[in-house]
């Protein structure tokens, strides 16, 4: 029996609009993954310190504040320094185009805008993972 995929949900800085991460999570819970969705406001510290305790694979990312260039970067680092290297780390909201590469290049595999189906999400996991549920 394979292990299921567990997947932190954050939304990380001072949003308070969590519409969105609630439809992913809820998205991805149906797609048969275990869920920890974190809630709003919380520090990168407490969410590298949730994927550390839940042993989780994916981490996604929910920012809808224009904070992801200084937000995103502190949690990939706390997460090199705690060792979390294979952790898949994707992000979601409100990012402009421009700032994509430089996410991508910090270890953000992926970054989804407003309007992605869900499934794509959840495909994208899968395929990056390498499992087939």
């Amino acid at each position: 029996m394979q292990k299921k995929i567990r997947v932190v949900v954050a939304k990380p800085g001072l949003d308070s609009h969590d519409r969105g991460a609630k439809i992913v999570a809820r998205a991805l819970r149906d797609a048969g993954m275990e869920v920890i969705y974190t809630g709003l406001r919380q520090t990168p510290e407490q969410i590298v310190e949730t994927v550390l305790q839940e042993d989780a694979n994916v981490l996604g990312l929910s920012i809808l504040s224009g904070a992801h260039l200084t937000l995103f970067p502190r949690i990939i680092n706390l997460m090199r320094q705690r060792d979390l290297v294979d952790v898949l780390v994707f992000a979601g909201g409100i990012i402009p185009e421009e700032d994509v590469p430089t996410l991508k290049n910090i270890g953000i595999k992926e970054i989804f805008g407003p309007g992605t189906p869900t499934e794509t999400v959840v495909t994208f996991i899968r395929e990056q993972l390498g499992k087939s549920r």
